[in-house]
């Protein structure tokens, strides 16, 4: 087992719900966290920027609350994530907020930076650090990073090609501490195959989208539900950044999702003014063909542990 901080010891269940642009809000990642697992969203959802001091106070205690009435279940840690590229003109001040509310865990992107890392640390706060191949892995955890979320093939968003198996076990040759493996896991078997593969956290994106608490469309959400992993397209055209997304939301913009351009990597751009990832693209891992229907997040979660329970029993049986 990993050496595990603080805010990632002892978790009800060994899942991370990862933070999902424009879709994650208070609502949801108060609900995650009640039900036992790390919940979070990226600090740009709030809107204007003010917004988001209300939101953690929101966040914090309602948690404190939660913790308080029921001493025996207490409610997982949450996370911000932190969009470190150049674009993101806010990352100071959104820092800043999260200093003030002592946030258990920071999730960084696109971008390490020490100084981030050592703030976060002076407030007694956890990093994770999205990374997609070993170079980066290797980068982060030279920054100050504590721990990696190893974004593999199939997750939804911003994702790497690498297979899971090769990407856990090139970062478990040199690295004891946490990681998240992220890339198509929405059942319970695969947050236990994730561990078994050397990663200490499943991180979960996709299948929350299909949940009443998600801030998505209903279109958006039904989508998930009628598609599965056939119906994913990896390109940069909108961000970019190469990432997944959901061919039903490209064609309903008026582009073939068999034949987009490529876009220029250097600029972080959102592919026209007519169409907007992620409001109008929208982003989507592979592992979606076990999502069957729109649910509580509570129940969602019950059905996760449930099946990691099963499979445990499987391989023990």
């Amino acid at each position: 087992m990993s050496r595990l901080p603080g805010a990632l010891n002892h978790l009800p269940l060994p899942i991370i719900g990862s933070p999902l642009f424009i879709i994650s809000n208070p609502t949801l990642v108060i609900e995650q966290c009640k039900a036992g697992v790390v919940g979070s969203m990226p600090a740009l959802n709030a809107r204007p920027a003010a917004q988001l001091e209300d939101w953690l106070a929101e966040i914090s205690e309602t948690l404190a609350a939660w913790n308080l009435a029921n001493p025996g279940k207490p409610a997982a840690p949450y996370a911000i994530n932190q969009i470190v590229h150049k674009s993101n003109d806010r990352l100071e001040h959104d820092l800043e907020v999260c200093a003030r509310f002592k946030v258990p865990i920071i999730i960084t992107s696109l971008g390490a930076r020490e100084d981030l890392n050592q703030a976060v640390h002076g407030w007694g706060g956890v990093v994770l650090h999205d990374i997609i191949n070993n170079k980066h892995a290797h980068k982060a955890i030279e920054k100050g990073a504590d721990g990696l979320i190893a974004v593999a093939c199939g997750a939804g968003g911003h994702a790497g090609v690498k297979s899971p198996f090769a990407l856990i076990q090139e970062i478990r040759q040199w690295f004891d501490g946490p990681v998240a493996l992220s890339g198509s896991i929405s059942t319970g078997g695969g947050v236990l195959a994730a561990q078994a593969m050397g990663a200490d956290f499943a991180y979960i994106g996709s299948a929350f989208i299909a949940t009443e608490e998600a801030r998505a469309s209903d279109a958006y959400k039904q989508a998930i539900v009628e598609s599965n992993s056939d119906d994913i397209v990896y390109s940069n055209l909108f961000t970019g950044v190469h990432g997944n997304y959901l061919a039903p939301s490209i064609r309903a913009a008026g582009m073939d999702p068999d034949n987009l351009p490529e876009s220029d990597p250097s600029k972080m751009n959102f592919g026209g003014d007519k169409s907007k990832a992620w409001k109008d693209i929208w982003g989507c891992g592979q592992g979606i063909g076990a999502v069957s229907k729109v649910q509580k997040t509570a129940d969602y979660v019950a059905q996760l542990k449930r099946e990691y329970e099963e499979a445990r029993e499987r391989l023990l049986g």
